[in-house]
């Protein structure tokens, strides 16, 4: 049991995590949020804040998404990554069906 690779994780644990791509070896920062696929319950990509304001105030900041497919290795302190290149998030897709997301034994409607 001692050779057992957990294959879970929660999203806090993953966080801390730096991530780095191997392309480069530029470190990218630490993961901000996930693209999900309810539908398919798939993460799609990771998301990295790119801080381009100064002082958190001025100009605009912008994130780098980084499909899941690229992930090459998760370590214990970080994430590799193999980018070429790097892509804006999507825009949010709204979907004409309703999905249903189950949370502690209770059904919630979102539309």
């Amino acid at each position: 049991m001692e050779n057992v690779v957990r294959a879970s994780m929660k999203i806090s644990d993953f966080q801390t995590k730096e991530v780095i791509n191997v392309i480069d070896g530029k470190r990218l920062g630490h993961i901000s949020d996930l693209e999900l696929d309810l539908r398919q319950g798939i993460i799609e990509a990771i998301v990295i804040p790119v801080n381009t304001k100064f002082m958190g105030i001025f100009g605009g900041g912008a994130d780098l998404v980084i499909p899941w497919k690229n992930i090459v290795k998760i370590g214990a302190d970080v994430v590799l990554v193999k980018m070429d290149e790097l892509r804006e998030p999507k825009v949010q897709q709204q979907y004409e069906t309703t999905v249903y997301i189950e949370r502690d034994g209770r059904a919630e409607r979102r539309s």
